[in-house]
């Protein structure tokens, strides 16, 4: 069985880097003239799975627009990483877990066991109780070809305070976290993605030397653009950047033809600038 890492890159080479962003937020329902219930959600949402399956291989369901209905958005969120997985599309689950010893087991079983209803492709994980807490994620990972994405360098600025600050040997917490990655990626090849934000500038440890993909959110409505995402990566491996776009595709619903033609105008600029 191939790893993640390598899944994700034929994934990439195959149909393109862009994952398309599941983001049923009140506001996004309210611009698609959808109630703000679990209806109008599963609406949206399903949508968008039609959308990226015409378009792209990749998608990230946003976890906390699902959980705002408690029990029904759960179960909606359950279909929505079912019909995603049944067409074909690799699922990016964004719920940035992350705790330790025991707690981490549930959020294997949870959200990467297959036998789970909410079991993704990947997985958005928060570091700072400690990469070496994960030791049950990356196990789940291995045995079930599985990724995780390690929040390392945010697209929002309010993150940049603590994800650039130093350590007692100088070194950037960003940098830190990278190296510690590469180090896992060499015994678990593929598992430790990161998360680096197209609007942060290029952190001090070598991309290239990550041995796992990258997932690169702040493109569109947050201002990165396609350049600025091949200039933050220069030199790293061809296939392994994934450039979430989410509100500026979704903006352009209601109309589903509207929604699909921006999401294939940023497929085709994200292939020429990154492919």
């Amino acid at each position: 069985m191939s790893n993640f890492g390598e899944r994700l890159r034929q994934q990439v080479l195959d149909r393109s880097p862009l994952c398309l962003g599941i983001d049923p937020s009140s506001a996004t329902l309210a611009s698609w003239e959808r109630p703000d219930n679990v209806d109008g959600l599963l609406y949206v949402a399903l949508t968008l799975v039609e959308v990226a399956s015409a378009v792209t291989g990749i998608v990230k369901p946003q976890v906390a627009f699902f959980e705002r209905f408690g029990s029904a958005g759960v179960a909606a969120l359950e279909r929505v990483i079912a019909e995603a997985s049944t067409a074909g599309l690799l699922v990016i689950a964004d719920a940035k877990r992350g705790d330790i010893g025991s707690t981490n087991d549930g959020y294997a079983q949870a959200w990467l066991s297959p036998r789970s209803p909410l079991s993704s492709d990947a997985l958005t994980v928060s570091p700072y109780l400690g990469v070496t807490a994960m030791e049950s994620l990356r196990h789940a990972c291995e045995t079930f070809d599985r990724g995780l994405f390690v929040v390392v360098a945010s697209s929002n600025p309010e993150g940049q305070a603590i994800q650039a600050a130093r350590d007692d040997q100088g070194q950037r917490v960003d940098s830190a976290l990278l190296e510690q990655l590469a180090s896992l990626n060499e015994s678990t090849p593929g598992v430790f993605g990161a998360v680096i934000g197209a609007t942060r500038h290029a952190p001090q440890f070598p991309l290239s030397r990550l041995g796992a993909p990258f997932l690169v959110p702040g493109v569109g409505a947050q201002g990165g653009t396609p350049s600025d995402v091949a200039r933050l990566f220069v030199g790293v491996p061809t296939g392994s950047v994934v450039v979430n776009v989410g509100r500026a595709i979704s903006d352009a619903g209601p109309e589903r033809r509207a929604v699909t033609d921006a999401a294939r105008r940023w497929r085709d600029d994200l292939v020429a600038a990154l492919l």
